[in-house]
């Protein structure tokens, strides 16, 4: 099977208040496989934000280059990245507020062009232990942790290669958190490119991961 292989070439990235310029990434390389789970680790502030806005193009890059399979993510275009080859899974979790966690679902199976998706997102809702019952609620009546668990449930069910989780188990409790890491294990060994940011050896450890550590704007 061939790899899919994301890379990141020696990537910048500066902040400018006017007066001052901030460099939060400065000469990134990196190199993510399908099939596996890279953890990037790193204290606050060391840049781990940026590098996801980044690979998730939601951030224009600056210097540097991000490429899939030799093809950078400017000539793919940016929106066309974001919506054909990345899934993120937010700390904010970017649901639909006025549609329940099912419709938000099926959303992105509609848009994966899957048919019956009313069913499958009930069963991959089911997975993430979200019952049909509260499938059925609007998001915003359900709990933090209930809606991140949406949150994965969709990117599960897209067909998009990248799956990129900002803290994915931060408002879980022990249990469901672990549930979830082996969730976020099965979509690599499905050939997904998984990368999740964490500041937790738990969650590196739990995923098997590739650890990357963020530190003075690099990764090691």
């Amino acid at each position: 099977m061939t790899k899919n292989i994301l890379t990141i070439k020696n990537l910048k990235h500066t902040y400018s208040n006017g007066q001052y310029e901030t460099t939060v990434l400065n000469g990134v390389n990196a190199t993510f496989e399908s099939g596996k789970i890279y953890a990037i680790i790193g204290e606050s502030g060391s840049g781990k934000t940026t590098l996801i806005s980044l690979l998730s193009a939601l951030d224009r890059v600056q210097s540097g280059d991000i490429k899939y399979n030799d093809k950078s993510i400017r000539k793919i275009g940016e929106s066309k990245f974001r919506l054909d080859y990345v899934d993120i899974v937010f700390q904010a979790y970017n649901l639909i507020k006025y549609m329940t966690a099912r419709e938000n679902v099926e959303v992105a199976l509609d848009l994966a062009g899957v048919k019956d998706g009313k069913k499958i997102a009930y069963e991959v809702l089911e997975k993430v232990g979200i019952s049909k019952a509260k499938a059925d609620r609007l998001v915003q009546k359900l709990s933090g942790g209930e809606q991140q668990r949406v949150a994965i449930a969709r990117a599960m069910t897209s067909n998009n290669p990248i799956v990129i989780a900002d803290e994915p188990t931060g408002n879980l409790d022990q249990k469901t958190a672990l549930k979830i890491l082996d969730l976020f294990r099965q979509l690599a060994d499905d050939g997904k490119i998984v990368i999740i940011v964490t500041h937790s050896q738990q969650v590196a450890r739990r995923t098997k991961a590739i650890i990357k550590r963020m530190s003075g704007g690099k990764l090691k």
